[in-house]
Order: C-alpha cells, then sequence, then structure tokens
C-alpha cells in the first residue's frame, strides 16, 4: 500500500470537509482508483467526480495514469505567480500585495521595446451573469506551485505563438479583494504594436483562466458560492 497526500481546492475542499487527506493506496493504482476511494470516504463529492481536476506532483492526470508512491495528489475545479529568466524577462507572480503597473511594465521592458499590452481583470460590484447580482468582496484562492508551473507553460505557449514578443508579466493577486480591486495582470512587450502584443495578452488571461489553478468565491448580500469554470484539460495540457 502507498500512502498519498491528497489536497483539496475551493469547492471540493467543502464537499470534502477538509483541505487534507491521507489515503493508502494499492500498488499501481490509477487516477480512477483513487477518485472511487475518495468518492466512498467523502460522499460530498457525490455527483462532482466526473468534473474533478486532478493533479499528480503538480501536473494535469487523468483516469487512466498510474499515481507514484508518496505523490502529492491535488482535486479542484475546473479553474475559473515571481522570478526573471534568463533571455526574455518572463515574471509570474501570485500575491496578496496590490498590483503595480509601473513597476512591472519596468521589469518586462527593453531598450528595443516600443510597445505594451496590459490586460488587468477587476472586481466588479454588480455582475450580470445569470439573473444579475450584487458582490461585497471575493476571496481568490489558488494552487501555487502548480498554479506557477502552469503559467510559466502559458508563457512558453504565448512565446510559440508570437515569437517577437519580448517581456511578459503573468500575476495573480489572491486573497480577500474589495469591489475596483485589480485581481489579475497580464502584460506582454515588444518592439512595435504590430508584433503581437495585443493577441498574445488576450490569450494570456483566456488561456490562464483555462489551466492555470485560480479560484475565486463570490460573497455577496445574499451569500457567497464558488465560481467554477467549464474548460476541462486535455492530456499533455
Amino acid at each position: 500500500m502507498n500512502s498519498i497526500t491528497i489536497l483539496f481546492f475551493a469547492t471540493l475542499r467543502d464537499r470534502a470537509g477538509t483541505e487534507r487527506a491521507t489515503v493508502e493506496l494499492p500498488e499501481a493504482a490509477t487516477v480512477a482508483d483513487l477518485k472511487a476511494i475518495l468518492l466512498k470516504r467523502f460522499p460530498g463529492l457525490e455527483g462532482h467526480t466526473g468534473t474533478v481536476l486532478v493533479s499528480v506532483n503538480k501536473e494535469y492526470a487523468f483516469d487512466g495514469d498510474a499515481i507514484p508512491d508518496d505523490a502529492e495528489v491535488a482535486l479542484f475545479p475546473p479553474v475559473s505567480g515571481g522570478a526573471e529568466e534568463q533571455g526574455p524577462p518572463t515574471i509570474f507572480a501570485i500575491t496578496e500585495e496590490q498590483l503595480g503597473l509601473t513597476a512591472i511594465l519596468a521589469e518586462i521592458t527593453l531598450p528595443t521595446t516600443g510597445a505594451a499590452c496590459f490586460f488587468t481583470g477587476m472586481v466588479r460590484a454588480v455582475t450580470r451573469r445569470g439573473e444579475g447580482h450584487e458582490t461585497v468582496y471575493l476571496e481568490y484562492e489558488a494552487y501555487k506551485p502548480m498554479a506557477k508551473a502552469k503559467m510559466q507553460q502559458v508563457a512558453e505557449e504565448i512565446r510559440q505563438q508570437w515569437p517577437k514578443v519580448e517581456g511578459i508579466a503573468i500575476v495573480q493577486r489572491i486573497g480577500h479583494l474589495q469591489p475596483g480591486t485589480p485581481t489579475v495582470m497580464i502584460a506582454c512587450t515588444a518592439g512595435h504594436r504590430d508584433d503581437g502584443v495585443f493577441e498574445a495578452a488576450r490569450y494570456g488571461i483566456d488561456r490562464l483562466k483555462q489551466i492555470v489553478p485560480i479560484w475565486k468565491k463570490e460573497v455577496g448580500p445574499d451569500g457567497e458560492v464558488w465560481v467554477e469554470g467549464e474548460y476541462l484539460p486535455e492530456p499533455g495540457e
């Protein structure tokens, strides 16, 4: 038998009633085997194992994948970051601090930079999704080690598609955020505005909302709810 650490995030944590558990798995157990075991141990997961996302050692895993000894496994719903590297400047950060556009721009600007494009998401006080509702505040959380790895993946995908992009910054704020507060920033720089900075920034925020494990809870006058996405990653993502 193998002893496996399970981490639960967002709605899965609420349904399991815990943020961490240890599970004994038989040799050569797969992700599907683990889901069956967890369903028996945590009945609150009933009806949600078909859409739950699983990571093994900070990489997405699928039903047929084997779980190695002493693995760290995380369960979370579909998702709704830093250090510079050699070569073009790339920043990933997950922070509880205020996002500073000027400081981030300085870090991804080169002598050849002539254009920069920023996307910033903000907390809405009024959401028109569904019937519409007011938001008192949002609570963001992230599976930090995996989130930073997936931010790196997003940046690599951007560079593959828009090779003239120079600097990339992907920064997510977490914690208790009031309406009007910036929550996420995607920034791209290049020599010219026609070098892909607009398209790259748009791709960056869309991709972040698909594969980077970050979630938000909306708290309003009538209660609270976790906001989940619908995108389910494919093998290799």
